[in-house]
């Protein structure tokens, strides 16, 4: 397992490397990305790219769910987006998207409802697979790390608000908007 990076760090904003060697030392860096994205708690993590932990190269894991097996994938591209947008984050009540890159964080990201995505798995085969719902928006956001592009750029290109979770005066939750100047 390895620290999370958060922001304000370099590897967040930068272009990740092509993975060109699936060999132990990729093996090693999926390991560690599967037990980081395990581990990970408030909030719990559905996806984790490479940059997150320090690493510029291009692969991320998903788990949209705690009972979902990790997926990974490698050198992600995606090649077909579909016409219709989301209303933040699909098939969730809070349509909020977060980042364990950028603790207490929060906006609505307008992405593809669909999408199709070529990649590699840990071996190197290439694979082209179409996704819809809340796993493309997962991929979305996770292929936007290994670009340099975190999810805040998105909310404010969309024009969108972004909120910080807090506690109230009772202990309870709530979103505070963000007032950028």
């Amino acid at each position: 397992m390895k620290p999370i990076v958060v922001t304000p760090n370099p590897v967040l904003v930068t272009a990740a490397r092509t993975v060109t060697s699936f060999d132990k030392r990729l093996g090693k860096l999926v390991s560690d990305m599967k037990r980081t994205l395990g581990a990970a708690r408030n909030p719990k993590g559905v996806g984790l790219a490479a940059p997150q932990i320090g690493e510029g190269w291009r692969v991320f894991v998903t788990r949209p769910t705690e009972k979902s097996d990790v997926r990974v994938f490698i050198n992600p591209e995606i090649t077909v987006y579909s016409n219709e947008k989301t209303d933040g984050v699909p098939e969730r009540e809070n349509k909020l998207e977060g980042c364990l890159s950028i603790p207490k964080i929060w906006g609505k990201v307008h992405r593809a409802h669909g999408l199709t995505l070529k990649y590699q798995d840990e071996t190197g085969a290439a694979h082209v697979e179409k996704f819809t719902g809340f796993l493309a928006t997962i991929i979305q956001h996770e292929t936007d790390h290994t670009n340099g592009i975190l999810f805040v750029q998105r909310v404010l290109e969309q024009k969108g608000k972004l909120y910080e979770s807090a506690k109230d005066e009772n202990g309870k939750d709530v979103l505070d908007e963000v007032t950028l100047s």
